[in-house]
Formats: C-alpha cells, structure tokens, sequence
C-alpha cells in the first residue's frame, strides 16, 4: 500500500480534527460545576483540570504514556480518536471503551523510510484489544492484558501484560492532591524485540501478507522484555513522562532509515487543553521529536445539556367527582361532531410538540392515540409528551390512555397510561419508575373499524430537504480517505399511510473519490468500483418506493422496489417477527438485484443476483445489541455477518462486525475477510435540542467485494425496536420532559 502524495492527508485530518475537538469542548459548562459558585471562566477551567485526571492515550491510540500501554482503562463508553507522528510515524488510532474492563482500537500509520517502503508512505491496519485482569485498589495495582495489532499484517505484533499504581504526592500549587502513575509490564514481539530478559519458546513470525488473520501461534511467543513509565501530575492540566521502551523499532531504526534509536528512553510533556482534548510532546529515543493530539467524547456527556422544546407544562389536575360530578358526564362520546372537534385540537398541540396525530379513537372512558414522531429523538419523551397533551384536551371521563408510536403509519407497540397516574406522580420524587411500573406495554393490534382514522392533512404527505452532503471513501489501497462534497436535493411522497416513494439527488462540488483506486478482484465487483460510479459530478443514489404494513400484531413487513442503492436497484422484501415485550426477534429478507450503470442514464449492467438472509435480533445486557445475518451476499458468496453495537439511550452507537463466506482469504484479497466498525452520535447531543437526526460512519479495514450485503433504506428492525419495551423502557426517564 503506497502513496506519493499521502502525508498532506494525514497533517489535515489531524489538523481538522484538533480544530473540531477545540471548538466541540470550548463552550461545555458541566453542570455539575455550579454557575452560582462559579463564572463561567472558571467554571471551564474546572472541568477541564477534572477531565485531566482521565487516562492519557500513547502514540499508539491505546491509554498508556508515550509510546508503552500502562494498565489504566478509560471511563466506560468513552470513544475516543489520538493522531499522533515521530519520525514519519503517522497513527491515527480510533479507540472505544466497550466496558469497564474490555477496550479496542482500530488504527491506521503512515510509514516512511521503513523496510516496507518503496515510495511515498506503507499504510498499515490493525486492532488491539486490552482485558483487565485487575482492578486498583489501597494495596494492589490494576492489572492489563493486551494484543495490539491482531488481525493485521504484524507490523506492531506484539502482546503484554502491564500493572499500574498511583501514588498520591504533596497539593499542586497549594490545592488538591497530586499524584504520580508508576506501570512495570512484560512485552512479547515487537514490545520484547529490545532488552528481553527471558523467552517462552520460539515465536512462528512470518504474517500473512493479505493481513486480517490471527496468528495465535504467535501469542506471548518467543523473547519478553521488561518496559515502565513513570508519570507526574506537574499540574492540575499538566503531566510529565519518563519511560523505559523494550519496542527495538526493527523495521523503522535497525533496517530503515526513520531515525536513529539512540536510548530507549522517551520523555514527554502532556497538557489537557480542553475538557474533551489532550495535546502532548516527546522526545523519543534520544532522536526524535514526537506530536500527540487525543479527543474523548463519552455518550453520557453531551455537549450541550437536552432542553425540551417547547418546555413541558405542569398537569391541570381534573376535579374530584364529589366536587364536580358534572366534568364526568359522558353524554359527549356520543356526538361525532364533538369527537372530531377533539381530534383537530389535538392534533394542533401534538404539532407544537414535534408529533403528528395518525389516528385517534374514543369512548367515553378510554382514548387510542396514534402518533408519528417527527423531531423528538427520544420515543419515551413523544409518549410523555403525547399523554400530557390528552391529559389537558379529553373530557375528565377519559381516564385510560393508550398511545401507539407508529412508523410508517406501522404501529409499533400499545403504551397504556391511567390519567390519575399522571396527575399524582408529576411532581413525585423518582417519578418515571413509578410511572413505568404502572405503565403497560404490549404490541400494537391494527386500527380497528372504529377508528376516526388519520387527520385529514396528514396525507397525502411530502418533504423536500436540500443542503450540503459529505460522501467518504475510506481506505483504499493508496490513499487512507477520500472525500466528495457537494450538494444534494431529497424528497419524499406519503400518498397514504404505509406507502412511501423517496429518492435523492446529488451534485459534487468538490472531491476525489473518483479518482480511487479500482484494485484487481477475483469475484463481482459488487463494491470496488466505487471510484467508477463517482465519475459523473451529477448522481442519483436513490429512487424507490415502500409499501410497510403489519401481517399479525408482532409481524411486519416491508416490500421496496426501485434504485435502493447507488450500485444496485430491483425488487427487496422483508418479514421479521419481533413481540414488543421480547428482547430477541427473526426477519428473512429476500432481494433480486441488478448492477446499475455508472452513469444516471436509468440503465442497468449485466449483473444479476438473488442475496438475501435469515436474522437473529438480540439486545443484550448493557445496551449491547446483537446480529447475526446468514445467508448469500451481493457477490454470490454465502455466510454470515456477526455484529455488536453498544447503543445509548440517547442515541449514541459504538459497534463492530465481521463477515465470514466461503470466499477463501486469496479469493478476498487484502484483509481477507470484511470486518469494521461504525459510530452514529444523534444530533440532538451536539445541539441540545430534540432531533431525530443522527450523523455517523462505517469504518473498513478496507474495502473488498466478498460479504458485502444490499444497503436497503428502511429495514424493518432499526424502524420497529425503538418503540419497543427495552428500548423504551432504557430511555423512561425522559417520559416527562
């Protein structure tokens, strides 16, 4: 993997980002904090020096001090990206906190001067993976063990195992404690390449040169040397390092011509610059001067705090009956008219909230509410808000209400709510559980004949969204991103409910995708010439219409036929059964697809294939979420894909995947075999504000066409779980914003 031009690439994204992490962190005031203690100066300048004592991530993207892993985990769910360079050593690491004691990272280095090169930069991939094996306690240090560069072509091979203990140290500057982190491992590979002091036998060597593969043999084989660190908190943003590296850098010093390892002592200075963002320097090895920028972002730390809009108003309570049995005549759900006045202010005041009213049926007792969520991200605060809205229109006799989130006019589930329970807990103490206990949740039957049926403005219904777009290319063989960027015009047409026609334009202003490379493959190039559907500046990804609808009360099912998909178009149907209260669910899909031509000419190419898979849905413990998809891919290979995403009830999702086919590894190419990772961060956590708006990206190793799937728009599942009872139940506390 090689590239001329490639360094300018590296220096800009890192640039781009430390710009991005800045101005993201500049303006956070943590609540906690306390305005009325603080001004805001100081108020920032707390949080920051708080955020400080968060662990420091080394030159490889992984918590350590310079170059070395200490034992320290990052907070739970932080995802966090380093770009760092020395010598022509250029990394830039994407690292994810997946629980307390488990954590991996996906990194990319650019290399120059090495054994590998022969012009320009050698790219190179690879993941780590640390367990903690022990916490730190008054008497004992925490404990690590560690891969980096599994799966990869071997180039940083090594695995460790790392103890770290903090010492407390006299106040910085007069103020709170210090401390200082002294770590002690042992390293096998490249971490036991330099002073080793024993051996546990002969390590095999010798990676694949296609990379992608773990090479177990080689696991805490061959020589182990010692490494250590010690870290002094200067300051409250301020830390210096001290380390020993057992790293003999053999193809990038001994072989190479990177620089000259002249100690194997590195020293460095580390500033937290922002609550979010870290910056560092170091001298590495007696030759050469190394740069650090690390951001950190954590789910639960939005930048902006939510504000409900518009704020929520107190409850009027209804009268007793003793004192007015006239409220509670029910003479009213006689009289149509009556109804269907009640129904268009209704509909008026969900507006106002974000929601549009699907349908609405009453009886003198009991009020059905169908609601499509428009802008709140959270399905919990549409149902809350939703039953606050009932609670003020309904006549006083209407005590059991019953609001079905829908989606595609869908109804997802049935959320039963009694109207004294809202009236009594609004201002109770740990309110939301106790409304939740009360609160039923089943799965939605469809609109009966007595339904009043959908407000008369609601269709037919249309949309027209135009602003910029931004299309990636990651990873290619010569360039590590590409990036289109233009404008794009999307659109949709509701005749009536469940049906839907959509479709997009895009016209590029700037970008180089299609100038990628367009690697030599030995199956369908299904995904590899990406390069070759960018050539036009004037695209059309999507043209299609969807008919959703329900089979039974826990069934649903989705046909789409059209251009689902920039490189295919043809005819893709799904079935998943999935009960609102089970936390696991089966779908089946099944597509018959024909390559598109690269132009926007409504041609097709000669490829025809029939893909399609079976289903296991699973949420999990600690907002894990389970898939595993069997079946034929695009390029008529067949297999399965694993995936586990971590996914917050504000939106946030972290996740990785790997696909495995009967593709053989010298079939697939580089990286033998599809697997990467993906992050989606609601907008609503930027901003502050209710969105269902979400920006994210899919991260490859690299790009190959074995278990590559159809990207059909709207699958069933990611439409449907959000309004079912775990996910609902994850975000219940937002029932009453």
């Amino acid at each position: 993997m090689r590239a001329k031009k490639p360094a300018l690439v590296g220096m800009f994204a890192a640039g781009l980002i430390a710009v991005i992490g800045t101005a993201m962190a500049q303006d956070y005031i943590a609540p906690e904090d306390g305005p009325e203690v603080l001004d805001r100066a100081e108020t920032r300048r707390a949080a920051i020096e708080r955020a400080a004592r968060v662990t420091s991530l080394n030159m490889f993207g992984e918590p350590g001090s310079l170059d070395m892993p200490n034992a320290l985990m990052m907070r739970d769910a932080t995802f966090a990206f380093t770009a760092t360079t020395f010598a022509g050593q250029n990394r830039f690491t994407t690292y994810f906190q997946g629980t307390p004691w488990l954590g991996f990272g996906f990194r990319y280095s650019g290399l120059e001067n090495t054994t590998r090169n022969r012009d320009g930069l050698y790219w190179d991939r690879g993941f780590d993976f640390r367990f903690r094996l022990m916490s730190e306690n008054a008497r004992r240090p925490s404990v690590v063990l560690g891969l980096r560069d599994i799966g990869g072509t071997g180039l940083y091979s090594s695995e460790y195992i790392v103890g770290t203990k903090n010492f407390a140290t006299p106040g910085l500057n007069g103020g709170s404690p210090g401390n200082v982190a002294v770590t002690l491992g042992l390293g096998w590979g490249r971490l036991g390449s330099y002073g080793a002091i024993g051996s546990t036998g002969t390590r095999p060597g010798g990676t694949s040169g296609r990379g992608g593969q773990l090479e177990f043999d080689d696991w805490f084989r061959g020589d182990f040397a010692p490494f250590g660190s010690v870290v002094w908190r200067a300051t409250p943003r301020t830390f210096l390092t001290a380390e020993y590296s057992s790293d003999n850098y053999p193809l990038e010093a001994q072989r190479g011509t990177a620089f000259t390892r002249r100690t194997p002592f590195n020293f460095g200075v580390d500033y937290q610059w922002t609550k979010r963002s870290r910056i560092g320097a170091s001298y590495m090895f007696g030759d050469a001067v190394g740069l650090r920028y690390q951001l950190a972002l954590n789910p639960t730390e939005p930048l902006r705090e939510f504000r409900a809009f518009p704020p929520a108003r107190p409850l009027e309570r209804r009268p007793s009956r003793a004192s007015n049995p006239g409220a509670y005549d029910t003479a009213w759900a006689a009289s149509r008219e009556t109804q269907l006045s009640l129904k268009e202010v209704i509909s008026g005041r969900l507006v106002a909230e974000g929601l549009r009213l699907e349908g609405l049926a009453l009886t003198s007792n009991t009020a059905e509410l169908r609601i499509r969520n428009i802008r709140m991200q959270s399905e919990a605060g549409a149902i809350g808000r939703a039953a606050r809205v009932l609670a003020e229109e309904l006549p006083a006799s209407v005590e059991i209400f019953t609001i079905v989130p829908t989606n595609f006019s869908v109804g997802l589930s049935a959320v039963t709510i009694e109207r004294s329970d809202l009236e009594t807990l609004e201002f109770s103490p740990g309110n939301a559980a106790k409304l939740l206990a009360l609160t039923t949740i089943r799965d939605a039957e469809r609109p009966s004949a007595a339904d009043l049926g959908p407000a008369a403005d609601l269709y037919p219904d249309s949309g027209v969204n135009f602003g910029p777009y931004f299309e990636p290319g990651f990873f290619d063989p010569s360039v590590p991103l590409r990036l289109d960027v233009g404008l794009a015009l999307r659109g949709f047409y509701r005749p009536s409910p469940g049906w839907l026609a959509a479709g997009s334009l895009h016209y590029r202003l700037a970008g180089n995708i299609k100038q990628g490379v367009v690697p030599p493959t030995e199956l369908e190039p299904v995904r590899t010439d990406q390069a070759l559907y960018a050539e036009n500046d004037f695209t059309m990804p999507q043209l299609y219409g969807a008919r959703y609808f329900k089979i039974r009360e826990d069934v649903y099912g989705r046909v789409t036929a059209g251009y689902v998909e920039q490189m295919f178009g043809g005819l893709s149907t799904e079935v998943l059964w999935k009960p609102s209260n089970q936390f696991w669910g089966l779908g089946i899909e099944a597509n018959y697809v024909r390559k598109r031509d690269y132009g926007v000419d409504f041609q097709f190419l000669d490829y025809t294939v029939f893909t399609g898979h079976a289903s296991l849905y699973a949420d999990l413990p600690l907002d894990y979420k389970l898939q595993i998809d069997a079946g034929r891919y695009l390029a008529g290979d067949v297999g399965a894909t694993f995936s586990l995403d971590r996914e917050f009830d504000n939106g946030w999702l972290v996740g990785g995947f790997f696909t495995l086919t009967n593709v053989s590894a010298e079939e697939f190419g580089e990286g033998s075999f599809d697997k990467g990772m993906r992050i989606r961060i609601p907008i609503s956590w930027f901003t502050g504000l209710p969105s269902r708006s979400a920006a994210g990206t899919t991260l490859r190793v690299i790009q190959r066409d074995g278990g590559q799937r159809l990207q059909v728009p709207g699958r069933l599942y990611s439409t449907v779980r959000a309004s079912h009872t775990d996910a609902l139940e994850s975000q219940w506390s937002r029932v009453w914003q």
